[in-house]
């Protein structure tokens, strides 16, 4: 119902003169967001609902013993799941999008394609899913597919990554707390990024599927990525919500403490991954242990910056 609200909404009551295509991104990505989570989010109540009715009505959706398939959950989950992820990030985008225009003080470069490349998105995201399960044995041609079409959302989200560094590009750039937080923004989902790239090549993805190499990339995605953009919006925003001025300095010492922080927490957990580290253990050989000591490390180094916070 939120998702609808949102979507007529934007469709039927725009101002006079305030056409399509002089939406602002933000918007333009919270409509996007909002038909992703109407697509998205039955399909995902369709499945616990099944789920539900499997362990307490007997019938058989994924119990193969009365003809059904347990590997029919992981698809209805992850075509959910996947378009979640986008809708997670999609906000984001918008977000970035204005601050990115504001402290650079010029229009956001390549309008229109930033709307067709977060449209493109949104449709792409839809029809990768089953790069979550590489190793349920699929076949050839299946992987094939997921490979390639997994490694096509990388273009879109090029176009966005390269449209922001040339509204930056010449601009007359103030690195104000809300900028800085959007710059790191792009830096750090731009690693994410690249190994998501890695990863959706299934000949690799067998090998890194459930070691803290997937962890290391959703988190850059994630931790680095939405957040690093929720943390944007706050400081660019929060004057005009609540009518205080955060210190700047602090608001600034919170963003290096930050990416101080994620990234000492989070880098060494590639090399982790690699080494073949699996996820959701409770403990680990010993070969491992230098690596999450200096993860560990960061950990309390970000920690310290969510109490900073609260205090800003």
């Amino acid at each position: 119902m939120g998702a609808a609200n949102f979507i007529t909404t934007i469709i039927n009551m725009r101002g006079p003169g305030m056409s399509w295509h002089r939406l602002p991104l933000f918007v333009w990505s919270v409509f996007i967001t909002a038909i992703l989570l109407l697509l998205s989010l039955p399909v995902l109540a369709g499945a616990i609902t099944m789920l539900l009715t499997d362990r307490n009505f007997n019938t058989t959706f994924f119990d193969s013993a009365g003809g059904g398939d347990p590997i029919l959950f992981q698809h209805l989950f992850w075509f959910f799941g996947h378009p979640e992820v986008y809708i997670l990030i999609l906000p984001g985008f918008g977000i970035v999008s204005h601050i990115v225009s504001t402290f650079s003080k010029k229009p956001t470069f390549g309008y229109l394609g930033m709307v067709y490349a977060m449209s493109s998105i949104g449709i792409l995201g839809f029809i990768v899913w089953a790069h979550h399960m590489y190793i349920v044995g699929m076949d050839f041609d299946s992987r094939a597919y997921f490979t390639a079409a997994t490694m096509i959302i990388a273009v879109p989200t090029g176009i966005k990554v390269f449209s922001w560094i040339a509204t930056m590009w010449g601009g007359s750039i103030e690195m104000k707390t809300p900028m800085l937080w959007a710059v790191g923004f792009i830096f750090l989902f731009t690693v994410g990024g690249v190994t998501g790239i890695i990863l959706s090549n299934s000949g690799l993805d067998i090998a890194l599927h459930d070691t803290y190499y997937v962890v290391a990339h959703f988190h850059y995605v994630l931790s680095m990525g939405a957040v690093f953009a929720l943390f944007a919006a706050f400081y660019y925003w929060i004057g005009k919500i609540s009518g205080y001025r955060y210190p700047e300095f602090l608001g600034q010492l919170h963003f290096w403490l930050t990416f101080l922080g994620v990234n000492l927490t989070f880098f060494p957990v590639h090399f982790l991954g690699l080494a073949g580290m699996p996820r959701r253990i409770p403990d680990y050989p010993d070969a491992y242990a230098q690596w999450n000591y200096v993860a560990s490390y960061g950990s309390y180094v970000t920690t310290f910056a969510i109490v900073l916070f609260f205090y800003i």
